[in-house]
């Protein structure tokens, strides 16, 4: 190769890179859009009703009850050092909830919004008692609790706080918010104070309500994305989704003892966990553009002068593995790692181990990536060997291929008396990519639905969960690629050997756009394949000499 050829074939690279970085630049992920205030007014709807369930608990998830009194509600503050919170005193419902340690986007100084109610969207949580007795259900409206302070900040192991509202029954009922510290799941009780002379009955309600508007917590690529939709867990099936064109086409419907409900999207979730020891109905229903999902609990009484609490907790926060199994122990199951989650599942707990020890999730990563060499150690030596050899018998298997190139079944003959002399397997070197490919899938699902990896920095990488801006990783992919195929034998036939030149090139297009952190663990993979080839390489040829 002349050297204006080799000018001409590094220029042409140049300019190949430049004009990938403008497209993605022109085209590729858009900021995040700015948060937006959430205000009273924006919780309301604009002719001032609110849903409600009916009085009927068999039929609270059909059609809502609405109310249009004038009321005085207004919004409570609550701060923790994991969440910021905006409570409506109208209903007790959570119309905003952010999260300080999770950034809206990279770079920004705005915290990510979960809950929020705007007129742009709708994603909030609600509650209430609903039933005979219950104040959620009359028609007057959602009941309008009154709290003693309009801000709460925890400073302590625990914070509490209480909305109440009385009846003009006489009943007193207090609906109280826990949160400790640390922790993304908010207890709420109701304690019911039946003052009155009658019996109080009534039925507990948790749902959520979301619009179908995107995630915008979604960064994936390639056509591949995590679900956004509702998904319940019941003794029928522990998890089990309920899409949004699901809800369309009809209601779901289940009664199961205990469970859970919740609203997922990529990196975070809402859901709501009623108290253990009892039988709940889980149902969806769609209403005026929104998609709800909840539960409703079996009818409860208080007698006159009694009083009695019932409880569920909501978790509002980013999937985090220990934080949710604390809540409920299926609440893990909304990681979804799709059907290789037998592997995934270990690869995440094995990566988490890693970071613990390193401290950083790009050498997690690579210190993966080494312990997966490391257990397939001896079967990717079989099959380097069956390769080297392939190598070192290539200028006899093309002097076979000359020899008997008109009679293909005489050739063929000889071929598999050198292959069974020389004791090579002629399929050897697929082994490898067949035995990594599971682990390959897998662990692209790991570091898609990990939020650990959110904004994760490494080197010049800012967030190693999406793709490269630089595309420095899938460029040095590609250049590990070719030098493998290098040390590889060259295919006999001609076609096949121009199809493999061409893979590194494929590849490293391929890989353009995978999260970098997966882009990391095959560059990573093919230079411990090298190093593992070469000295296997060097070994056979110095037995040949020997």
């Amino acid at each position: 190769m002349d050297v204006q050829r080799i000018i001409l074939i590094v220029a042409l690279s140049i300019v190949s890179y430049m004009l990938v970085l403008q497209w993605n630049a022109d085209y590729g992920e858009k900021p995040a859009p700015k948060a937006a205030v959430i205000s009273q007014s924006a919780y309301s709807d604009s002719n001032g009703e609110t849903e409600l369930p009916q009085t009927d608990p068999e039929a609270q998830a059909d059609l809502p009850t609405t109310g249009t009194a004038i009321t005085k509600a207004k919004l409570v503050s609550v701060k923790t050092d994991v969440l910021n919170l905006l409570i409506d005193t109208k209903g007790g419902d959570i119309i905003q909830a952010s999260l300080p340690a999770y950034k809206a986007a990279l770079g920004s100084d705005l915290s990510f919004v979960l809950l929020e109610q705007t007129a742009e969207r709708t994603y909030v949580s609600q509650s209430g008692l609903v039933g005979t007795n219950g104040p959620d259900a009359s028609t007057d409206g959602r009941p309008i609790y009154s709290s003693e302070e309009s801000e709460y900040i925890l400073t302590g192991d625990s914070l509490t706080v209480d909305l109440k509202y009385t009846a003009n029954t006489g009943v007193i009922i207090t609906k109280r918010f826990t949160f400790t510290p640390g922790s993304y799941a908010v207890k709420q009780e109701f304690l019911v104070n039946n003052q009155s002379e009658q019996l109080f009955s009534a039925n507990l309600f948790g749902q959520i309500k979301r619009d179908r508007s995107s995630d915008p917590a979604e960064t994936t690529s390639m056509g591949m994305q995590s679900y956004l939709g509702p998904v319940f867990s019941t003794e029928e099936t522990r998890y089990e989704k309920y899409s949004f064109d699901d809800m369309d086409d009809a209601q779901f419907k289940r009664r199961s003892q205990d469970g859970w409900v919740a609203m997922s999207q990529h990196y975070f979730l809402t859901a709501w966990v009623p108290a253990p020891g009892a039988e709940y109905n889980y149902q969806t229903r769609k209403l005026n553009g929104n998609y709800i999902a909840g539960f409703l609990s079996p009818a409860f009484t208080v007698q006159p002068g009694n009083e009695q609490t019932v409880s569920a907790s909501f978790y509002v926060g980013p999937k985090l593995q220990e934080q949710m199994v604390k809540t409920q122990e299926d609440l893990k199951l909304t990681v979804d790692y799709g059907w290789l989650w037998w592997i995934a599942s270990p690869l995440h707990s094995l990566l988490k181990w890693v970071y613990d020890l390193v401290g950083n999730w790009g050498l997690a990563i690579i210190g993966i990536t080494i312990l997966v060499k490391a257990a397939l150690f001896h079967l990717n030596a079989k099959a380097f060997k069956s390769m080297a050899k392939m190598r070192k018998f290539g200028p006899e298997m093309q002097r076979l291929k000359e020899l008997y190139g008109d009679d293909r079944q005489k050739m063929s003959q000889e071929m598999m008396k050198l292959y069974q002399k020389e004791k090579i397997n002629p399929l050897g070197g697929c082994l490898p990519i067949l035995a990594q490919m599971p682990i390959f899938i897998a662990l692209y699902w790991v570091l898609l639905e990990s939020v650990e990896l959110r904004h994760a920095e490494f080197l010049y990488l800012a967030d190693l969960s999406v793709k490269d801006p630089y595309f420095i990783l899938p460029i040095l992919m590609g250049i590990s690629m070719f030098i493998q195929q290098m040390l590889n034998p060259t295919p006999p036939d001609p076609m096949q050997a121009k199809i493999m030149k061409m893979l590194p090139i494929v590849f490293t297009f391929f890989f353009l756009w995978f999260p970098a952190g997966l882009t990391l663990y095959w560059v990573v993979n093919n230079i411990v394949s090298i190093a593992q080839q070469y000295v296997i390489n060097k070994q056979i040829e110095n037995s040949t000499e020997s």
